[in-house]
């Protein structure tokens, strides 16, 4: 259609081209004259039917970019309304994630306190003077429980719990900490709380902890042969440190095994390390002569003695997360710690850090805490946010059993130190 229009309008402008030529023509003006009148006549037309063209093309472009405009106005708006909505659903999955993950958090945490307070109330009936009505009841309830923990070492039924400690903010897993946990013949796990008043008072917490720290540098040795450079936190009871009968032997070990002093650090609670005596500080002294690092766990008071940790080699404090965040509190328009305001909270952990003592966090529960707590720039953290103590597998757990008298010998040998 457009080339029929093209000709029918060129055929016009040469029409018109040759009627001026010809009236030029006829009135004289000689041939010369008609012909120059063609020419420039349809050069005239010509010229004007390009700009008019040239107009209408360009009035149609500007059409179509104002549709263009529009349409990617419209395609801009829809995109955001898409954006917006997804950033809805996605605020929507993370708050229930996030409440989920909590409401789970503040249910673990339920539990674990109501087994502390069943272990503390087992514990409190275990130590109770005898009950004049009944004289011979609790004197059987703890002859029972003793067998129990008796049969359990005698018969390997200890098993070994491993619960990662990361490091903040990457949560890389950098340590682990080791518990042990007795069986009876069912199969019930009993609780520390259970048994170690009983243990400790007929000697036993030392084969527990001689069983511990065999089992904890056969771990330490695997891990290492699949370079995992990780350590391990093996709890050591306060008895045992100042048993003077078993302290020679856990000693001889860990000579044996000095090549693992960066990899085992080794725990007690701060009560007994700050009402240790000479016997327990000297034997401290001998292990960590051998390399041997430290570690207080049970803190109540965050106002350390800062120069006898360094002195004793004790490297890290084990902190709950929620004892450190009640201790916050605003003072005259800054964060401090109710047990040390003279200190801003912030600088806590870089003080303890001066003394060569990392604070690690424990029982973090929710993502929450680690908010707050990252303010305090703590350096490790550990809880059911980033795992759960497990069970060593039982294949593992027998590359790492001891001979199979070692824990009756130390059984025998306690017989014989009672008679």
């Amino acid at each position: 259609m457009r080339r029929l229009t093209l000709a029918l309008l060129c055929g016009a402008y040469l029409c018109l081209a040759l009627i001026i030529a010809l009236s030029l023509w006829r009135n004289g003006g000689g041939w010369g004259a008609g012909v120059a009148a063609l020419v420039g006549g349809l050069g005239l037309a010509f010229a004007f039917h390009g700009l008019i063209e040239h107009a209408l093309t360009a009035t149609g472009l500007r059409g179509e970019i104002a549709a263009l405009r529009d349409a990617h106005r419209i395609l801009i708006d829809q995109v955001e309304k898409v954006d917006a909505r997804l950033s809805q659903v996605v605020e929507t999955v993370t708050d229930d994630a996030l409440r989920r993950s909590e409401e789970l958090s503040t249910e673990v945490h339920m539990l674990e306190d109501l087994v502390q307070r069943m272990g503390q109330r087992l514990e409190e009936r275990v130590t109770a003077p005898p009950v004049h009505s009944r004289p011979g009841h609790d004197h059987r309830r703890e002859a029972a429980l003793l067998e129990t923990v008796r049969g359990a070492l005698a018969d390997n039924r200890v098993d070994l719990y491993l619960q990662p400690v990361v490091a903040l903010p990457q949560r890389k897993t950098i340590f682990y900490e080791s518990f042990s946990r007795l069986r009876d013949e069912s199969g019930r796990v009993l609780m520390p709380a259970e048994y170690i008043s009983v243990a400790e008072a007929e000697g036993l917490m030392t084969a527990i902890d001689n069983l511990l720290l065999f089992r904890c540098v056969q771990i330490v040795r695997r891990l290492a042969k699949q370079d995992r450079k990780v350590g391990i936190f093996c709890n050591v009871a306060a008895t045992s440190l100042g048993d003077e009968s078993f302290f020679p032997q856990f000693l001889d070990m860990l000579a044996a095994n000095r090549d693992l002093a960066g990899a085992l650090i080794f725990e007690l609670g701060q009560s007994a390390f700050e009402n240790r005596g000479s016997v327990e500080a000297r034997n401290m002294a001998k292990l960590a002569d051998l390399g041997f690092r430290f570690s207080l766990d049970k803190v109540t008071d965050l106002d350390f003695d800062l120069q006898d940790l360094s002195r004793s080699d004790v490297k890290f404090v084990r902190v709950g997360a929620q004892m450190l965040l009640d201790e916050m509190i605003e003072l005259d328009g800054r964060l401090v710690l109710k047990s040390l305001p003279d200190l801003a909270a912030e600088d806590f952990c870089q003080l303890t850090r001066r003394y060569g003592v990392e604070v690690i966090v424990e029982k973090v529960e929710s993502e929450r805490q680690i908010v707050d707590l990252l303010e305090l720039e703590v350096g490790y953290g550990q809880g059911h946010l980033f795992g759960e103590p497990r069970p060593i597998r039982e294949a593992v757990l027998a590359e790492a059993d001891p001979p199979a008298d070692f824990l009756r010998q130390g059984l025998r040998r306690r017989a014989g130190g009672r008679g």
